[in-house]
């Protein structure tokens, strides 16, 4: 409870005033209305997880720590999930078999 002081060890992260813990749709539904309120009745807190991973993947940052922060068991979920989103490899792919054979490309035969 913010400003009442520390709340317990064991208290849970989203409480009622009176401590017991919040509804799981309590968060949801207080979203949904702030968002009607600011005019973003699309924005779920669902579409920010996928936000999150976007940007991520868009910032080149690796699967395998994209996966984590998300909570996958594995990142082949991730992947399956997102993996559309990763794109220019092939020819980031090509760029480094150019410079490892001297620059020798298909397209010169």
């Amino acid at each position: 409870m913010l400003g009442m002081g520390r709340s317990p060890d064991a208290s849970t992260v989203l409480a009622n005033h009176d401590g017991t813990p919040q509804t799981p749709d309590t968060l949801s539904k207080a979203w949904e209305r702030a968002m009607g309120a600011i005019g973003w009745p699309g924005v779920t807190l669902h579409s920010l997880r996928h936000t999150h991973a976007s940007m991520l993947i868009g910032s080149g940052m690796d699967i395998l720590t994209i996966s984590r922060r998300l909570g996958h068991a594995s990142r082949s979920i991730t992947l399956n999930v997102y993996g559309h989103l990763i794109a220019g490899n092939d020819d980031r792919a090509r760029q480094v078999m150019d410079a490892a054979f001297g620059a020798q490309s298909v397209a010169k035969r």
